[in-house]
C-alpha cells in the first residue's frame, strides 16, 4: 500500500528536526519504486521525500545517496553544469529502509516537443549529458554501482536479447537485425564512461532556456554513453538532435567513437525489448501488451538498413 501525502510530511518532519510543514502534494510525474511527495515548509522552501515501496528500490536508493554525495562536490567544483538532489535528511522506516528529503532542484521537467535547433536549450543539454559522462570513473567504483568495459556491456545487452527472444514475443525481423548489430564487435568499440542510466524528459529540469538539474541517478553506472543519447535520437526533434549533438560532441575532449550514433539508435530500439522484460517479470500485462504492440510498430515500419 502506498503511503499518502500527510504520512509522507510527517516522514519529513522526522528527517529534519524543526521542519515545519504547511503544505504537501504529490509531484507531477511520481515514480513506480518510490512514495513521493513535495512538502512546503513555513519559509515556502520545497522539499522533496522519496521512500522506497521495495527492499530492492531501498538498496538502490542507498547506493543512489553515496553517489549523489560524490556528485555534488563535482557540481560545486564547477564539472557539472546544472544542480542535483542534495541528501538533507532521513527517517527509518517501520519495515526497514529509510526515506530520503532533499532540497527540491530548481526547474520544469523538459518537454520535448519545444526543443529547437541553435544554441540554446538543445546545446545545453548536449552540454549537460557531456559533462556526465566526463566525470571520474571511480566516483561510480567507489560506490559500487556497475562497471562495464565495452566486451562486458555488449554481452549483457546480447544476454537480454536472448531473454526477450525467450518470451516468443519479439518479431523474427527484429531479432535477427538486432542479433547482427551486437554481433558486429567493431560497431561495439567505444571508451566506457560514466552514465546517467536514466536519462528521461521528467529527469532533465529547466528553465526554458538551459538544463537546470538531473534527477533519478539511481542506475548510473560505468558503461556506453550511447545509452544517454539514445532518447534523444529517437523522439527529439531532428534539427534539436543536430544541436544536442554538435554541442556534445564540442564539449567532449578527445572523443573517437566511430559508431555513437549508431550504437545510440540501436539502443533506443532495444528500449522496447528492456520494456517487455521488465513486463514480463513483474506480470504487469498491460505493459507486456504496450510494449508488443510497439515492437510490432517499429518491425513494420523499421528498414534493414536503418543503421547505414
Amino acid at each position: 500500500m502506498s503511503r499518502s501525502p500527510l504520512a509522507l510530511a510527517a516522514l519529513a518532519t522526522a528527517a529534519i528536526p524543526g521542519l515545519n510543514v504547511v503544505a504537501v502534494r504529490r509531484p507531477s510525474q511520481p515514480g513506480a519504486d518510490f512514495d513521493v511527495a513535495v512538502v512546503v515548509d513555513s519559509t515556502r522552501r520545497h522539499w522533496v521525500i522519496r521512500a522506497p515501496v521495495r527492499p530492492a528500490a531501498g538498496a538502490a536508493l542507498d547506493a543512489e545517496v553515496a553517489l549523489l554525495e560524490q556528485i555534488a562536490v563535482q557540481v560545486d567544483d564547477g564539472r557539472l553544469p546544472f544542480a542535483v538532489p542534495r541528501p538533507a535528511g532521513f527517517a527509518h522506516l517501520p519495515e526497514g529502509g529509510r526515506a530520503l528529503v532533499h532540497a527540491e532542484v530548481p526547474g520544469r521537467p523538459l518537454r520535448l516537443e519545444t526543443l529547437a535547433a541553435g544554441p540554446g536549450l538543445a546545446a545545453s543539454l548536449g552540454r549537460a549529458i557531456a559533462a556526465v559522462h566526463q566525470l571520474p570513473i571511480d566516483l561510480v567504483e567507489n560506490v559500487g554501482l556497475p562497471v562495464y568495459d565495452a566486451g562486458a556491456y555488449r554481452e549483457r545487452r546480447l544476454a537480454e536479447l536472448d531473454e526477450a527472444a525467450r518470451t516468443g514475443k519479439v518479431p523474427p525481423t527484429l531479432l535477427k537485425r538486432w542479433e547482427s548489430r551486437l554481433e558486429d564487435v567493431a560497431l561495439w568499440r567505444f571508451q566506457p564512461t560514466v552514465v546517467h542510466g536514466d536519462l528521461t524528459a521528467s529527469h532533465v529540469l529547466t528553465d526554458g532556456r538551459a538544463v537546470t538539474g538531473m534527477l533519478g541517478w539511481g542506475d548510473t553506472k560505468v558503461a556506453d554513453p550511447a545509452d544517454d543519447l539514445a532518447w534523444l535520437l529517437v523522439a527529439a526533434p531532428q534539427d534539436a538532435v543536430e544541436s544536442i549533438m554538435e554541442a556534445y560532441h564540442l564539449a567532449r575532449t578527445e572523443l573517437t567513437d566511430a559508431h555513437l550514433v549508431e550504437r545510440a539508435l540501436l539502443g533506443g530500439e532495444l528500449a522496447l525489448a528492456r520494456w517487455l522484460l521488465y513486463g514480463v517479470r513483474s506480470g504487469n500485462a498491460s505493459v507486456v501488451a504496450d510494449a508488443v504492440q510497439m515492437l510490432e510498430e517499429l518491425d513494420e515500419h523499421a528498414l534493414p538498413a536503418s543503421f547505414g
